[in-house]
């Protein structure tokens, strides 16, 4: 009897897990975060970078970008099992201005980035930075 608890507990346990809802999220799917450079170009070069990113999480420090208008910051994540994975970027504007914000956060986005290839589309613009969960409609998240 205490053989077959040893072996039915875990396989119930393992059944339930992959019964919950959020479960292909947290195991199965890659997420791609882009962070595109649209701000204006003002009075600088078009192969001057204006937009400097720092995106990291808690245990993954994705690295500095000095981009220039246009440009595509990409990385990919996939939501831990407790599902607190947060990336968060620092983006610098020239000597203009400054923001920090939440580029993927798995409570938030599991849902919302699926419409899209799986993708979370941020768009950095004069006014602010803009989140898109299809490519086509944007809203301004973080105003500067």
């Amino acid at each position: 009897m205490g053989n077959l608890k040893s072996v039915a507990l875990p396989l119930l346990l393992a059944v339930s897990i992959l019964h919950l809802p959020f479960a292909e999220s947290v195991w199965f799917l890659d997420y791609h975060i882009h962070v595109t450079n649209d701000l204006p170009l003002l009075n600088s070069s078009p192969s001057k970078p204006n937009l400097f990113l720092r995106c990291k999480s808690k245990n993954k420090d994705i690295g500095d970008r000095a981009m220039v208008k246009g440009q595509d910051y990409t990385w990919d994540t996939k939501i831990n099992a407790l599902q607190t994975t947060l990336f968060f970027c620092n983006a610098r504007w020239e000597s203009r201005k400054r923001r920090s914000f939440d580029a993927f956060v798995a409570d938030r986005d599991d849902k919302r980035c699926l419409v899209y290839r799986n993708s979370c589309m941020w768009s950095v613009r004069e006014d602010g930075i803009y989140f898109s969960r299809n490519n086509v409609t944007w809203f301004n998240e973080y105003p500067w």
